[in-house]
């Protein structure tokens, strides 16, 4: 796992002290964990092709897609997908609009309206703005990317429905809170959002039963 790029024994504290129900969540399901990070251009491509399909199945198409390129299920380099012709994506089960989301990431690469290698020197909220300026690109994958890519300790992905859901279980609520209410229930994780969300996942997968 890539080591962090903050302290995550500052964040304990920090959340501990501001926040008693993180503090459980924290006791309970120890170190903060976060998957580790793959390279930024390969990250993105998989995001596009994981949509809206179960894992499984995106998997298989994510194979047969790979292996058009290459016997070493390596990603294609931009300019191998702007070469590969609409049959060839059909053959690998890539949509027609899928197709187009992974022509515009190979654009944005080439013409370097989108450098992988300037993204980690950039705020927050620019690196947000230019990942979503490749179609199919949305918050979720840039609030993703910044967290497991960049390692960004104050991303709060309230779109996210695993995180509300999390909230809802961890907090005692009776629905699942609403973007707005999520953003107001981490608002006092700052500047440790990432720790947060991740105990959220956690909260989420681990339901006691009544």
């Amino acid at each position: 796992m890539a080591r962090l790029k903050f302290s995550a024994a500052a964040a304990y504290r920090h959340l501990r002290a501001v926040d008693p129900v993180v503090g459980e969540l924290i006791a309970r399901h120890g170190p903060f964990r976060p998957r580790p990070g793959t390279h930024p251009y390969e990250a993105v491509v998989r995001s596009i092709l994981y949509q809206q399909l179960a894992g499984s199945a995106a998997a298989a198409i994510e194979r047969r897609l790979y292996a058009l390129y290459s016997e070493d299920s390596r990603p294609p380099t931009p300019t191998e997908l702007l070469a590969t012709t609409d049959d060839a994506f059909r053959s690998a089960g890539v949509s027609r609009q899928k197709a187009g989301y992974l022509r515009d990431l190979a654009r944005h690469v080439v013409d370097r309206t989108l450098d992988f290698t300037d993204l980690g020197t950039l705020p927050d909220e620019e690196v947000i703005a230019r990942l979503t300026a490749v179609h199919g690109v949305g918050e979720w994958t840039a609030h993703m990317f910044l967290m497991f890519q960049l390692r960004r300790p104050d991303v709060l992905p309230v779109g996210d429905l695993g995180v509300r859901a999390g909230m809802r279980i961890a907090y005692g609520l009776d629905e699942t809170p609403s973007p707005a209410r999520a953003r107001e229930i981490g608002a006092a994780w700052a500047p440790y959002r990432s720790v947060g969300t991740w105990y959220m996942w956690r909260a989420a997968e681990t339901v006691v039963p009544a």
